[in-house]
């Protein structure tokens, strides 16, 4: 998964606009590279868990036009790896990566979990 520094500014923005809660959002990816952040609403707002809902429910069909999405959201405390609670959530969001930013550490991972095994995805900056 490749995303430029002007992804991530967003993802780090959005991450610090919604302190001290867990952000989300979808990353809209084509052929790997990401395309653009769009921010969602945390709808059980906690530093500890997420709940997305899209910014727009038109988000979701973003696929249907080619494009692939990721789910974005952040740790507070923790390391950029899926968490317990991400893994009981991670049917709801099938077959899609999941990237997470750990704003205790600044770094960001990309993850595909899949029937509760998780594998990292390689992350490229552009």
């Amino acid at each position: 998964m490749v995303i430029n520094s002007d992804l991530r500014r967003a993802l780090v923005e959005h991450a610090k606009a919604e302190l001290p809660n867990e952000a989300c959002g979808i990353l809209v990816l084509k052929n790997g590279i990401a395309v653009e952040y769009r921010p969602g609403i945390n709808e059980e707002p906690s530093p500890y868990h997420f709940k997305l809902r899209p910014g727009s429910p038109l988000d979701v069909y973003l696929e249907d036009d080619g494009f692939e999405l990721a789910l974005f959201h952040t740790h507070i405390f923790s390391p950029p790896r899926p968490s317990r609670t991400d893994v009981e959530l991670s049917p709801a969001w099938p077959d899609r990566p999941w990237l997470i930013l750990s704003l205790a550490t600044g770094e960001l991972a990309a993850w595909k979990i899949v029937d509760r095994d998780i594998e990292s995805i390689p992350l490229t900056s552009a």
